[in-house]
This record gives structure tokens, sequence and C-alpha cells, in this order.
């Protein structure tokens, strides 16, 4: 037997047999999923584990001798956790708070041994509890009570105030994975534009069952949102599609690798900085500058908003939530138009 005629050693035969099962293709995916994963918890941990309150609007009620004054203290707390501003009266202050323009109200009663702090659990009770303690810490300084009353209390089975959170993140993650199993089981790019339209029609149909469903969950079957039956579907169907359709334009431009990227802005990114286990006036900068920006954010805001405050402030979440559709079904339509019946892109 010549050289050339002898068996590999054994170092050379493992490494060939590891190059065969293992491809570089499984080496990157397998790369990208630790990559996804040490994101999540960077993202979860760095967003949640320490909130603090950041410029939380408070509307004072204060005599006008004292308004200016009381003011300029509250704002001038350390680290500038509220955003105070003096309005005319108990009832303009309430009309802010239904119209969510601030989350808490300080009245002042000169005539009285206290004051009143009103405050809206159904916005976070996470946030009302840092409001009454943020005021009630310059009260006990001042020797003055203070009386803390929540106007919009959560529903009775809401429990935390979770519900809302809960629901659209359930939206979220079955417009993504819609989105995904399509793309999977008959490729990433539709072949030509009528597959383009069929499957994103195929989409608006499930997202308007997927938006009754949950509406129906949290609604009549579980009591734990108040009855606001119509509006919930018709906004769960709007999350619903946006997602799946995003995830389908991210599909199309970057093949496997963009199920990934989905999953990076709409949990990794998104779920943190909704606004729901913590609202966003309690994180860092960086998650309360998103948030309102992504569609979990966009949709936490506005289904709270559609329980519990008759629809108040739902212009910037359906904004943001009927971009992403658009954007979706652009990209998608005009990407499947210029690769006609060309395969779809590799994952790398």
């Amino acid at each position: 037997m010549t050289e050339l005629d002898e068996p590999p050693t054994a170092p050379i035969a493992l490494g060939r047999r590891l190059r065969d099962a293992v491809t570089l293709r499984a080496v990157l995916l397998v790369v990208g999923v630790l990559l996804l994963q040490l994101s999540f918890i960077v993202s979860y941990v760095g967003a949640l584990h320490h909130p603090q309150p950041h410029h939380i609007p408070l509307a004072v009620v204060a005599p006008p001798q004292n308004a200016v004054d009381l003011v300029g203290r509250l704002n001038g707390l350390p680290d500038e956790p509220l955003d105070a501003r003096s309005v005319l009266d108990e009832s303009a202050a309430r009309r802010q708070i239904d119209r969510r323009e601030v989350d808490a109200a300080l009245v002042i009663e000169p005539d009285k041994d206290s004051d009143r702090l009103l405050v809206t659990g159904a916005g976070g009770p996470a946030l009302a509890d840092a409001v009454g303690g943020i005021v009630g810490r310059v009260y006990t300084e001042q020797g003055r009570r203070l009386t803390v009353s929540d106007v919009k209390p959560v529903a009775s089975g809401d429990g935390r105030g979770l519900s809302a959170f809960y629901l659209v993140v359930g939206w979220i993650v079955g417009g993504y994975l819609v989105a995904a199993i399509l793309g999977l089981s008959s490729g990433t790019r539709p072949a030509n534009p009528s597959r383009a339209v069929i499957r994103l029609l195929a989409l608006a149909l499930y997202a308007i069952v997927s938006g009754l469903g949950g509406a129906l969950i949290v609604g009549p079957m579980l009591d734990a949102l108040p009855d606001s039956l119509v509006g919930l579907w018709a906004l769960g169907a709007l999350i619903v599609f946006a997602t799946a359709a995003a995830t389908m334009a991210l599909q199309v431009l970057a093949g496997l690798v963009g199920i990934g990227v989905a999953i990076l802005f709409f949990v990794v990114l998104g779920n943190p900085s909704s606004g729901g286990p913590f609202p966003q006036a309690l994180l860092p900068t960086f998650w309360r500058v998103i948030g309102p920006y992504l569609p979990t954010g966009a949709g936490t805001s506005a289904t709270r908003n559609v329980a519990y405050f008759d629809g108040a402030a739902l212009a910037l979440p359906l904004w943001v939530l009927a971009i992403y559709a658009v954007l979706g079904v652009a990209i998608t339509l005009i990407v499947s138009a210029r690769f006609r019946d060309q395969p779809a892109p590799p994952p790398f």
C-alpha cells in the first residue's frame, strides 16, 4: 500500500464526518439563534430590571398664587420623574386624564387638611403606584396629608392590568407565525404577484378571525377587559395583519433570515418596550423611545385606550400599525413583481 492509498487518520476522518453532518449554513443558523437568544435576555433584563419614572405627565390643580411654585418644585425633583403642568380646575384635569394627556392629577385643597391625587390604574398599575410614591414622599416631607384615588381602575378580571398586553402579544405571535408558516411551506417569496395577492388575502382573512377570537376571549369568555367587542375585534385584526404583512415582506427580502428579523423587532425589542409589564414612562430611554413605534407597543396602548378610555389617543398607534401594514403589502407586491418566477433568496 502506497502513502496515497493509506486510510485517513482518525482526526481527519472525524473532521470529514463533522463537515458532512454540520454544514456551514447550519452553523450560521445556530450562531444566529444564539445571538437572538442573547439579544432577548439583554432586551428584557435591560428594559425591566430597574424601572425608573421619567417625565410622567401630571396635572396640578392649585390656587393661582401657589400653582407656579408647586409646579416648579414637582418638576425640579431629582431625576425629573414628573412632568407637571398647571390646569384650571379638577374638571379640566379629569378631561385630560380621559384624553390620555396626563396620567394623574394633583388637586390642592387649601381649605381642607389634605389634598387629593387622582391616578389611573387602567393606564398601568405600576405607573399609578409610581406617581403615588413620588408625590407621597413630597407630602411626607411637608407634613401634609395626601389622599390617593384611582379614577380609572382596571376591571375586576384584569389582575395587574396586563390583559391588554397579553392579548396583543397573542395577536402579534399569531401574525408573524402565520406569515412564517406560509413562507416555509410555499417558499419565502411568492412566485408571481398573483400568488402574493392570494397570500396577502389569506393573511387578511386570518387577521379577521384572529381579531375576533382574541376579543371574544378577553371579553365575553373571561371578562378580562371591559366590553369593547367590536372595537377590540377591529383593532386585533389590524394588529395581526400589520405584523403578518411586515413579516411576509421581510421574508420576501431576506428569506429565512427575515423571520429572525421579525422576531427581533416584534418580540425581542417589542415586548419589553411595549408598556405592558411596566408603562413606557418607567422604562430606560432606548426602550421608551422605540416602544410606541413598534407593533407591540402601539397595539398595547391602543388596546388599553379602546377598553378603558373610550378610544382616546388612538391616532399615533393606529398610524403606526397602518404603516406596517401598508409597507408590508407594498414591499411584498413590488418584490414579487420584480423577481417574477425567480427562486427565493437564500437565507445567507
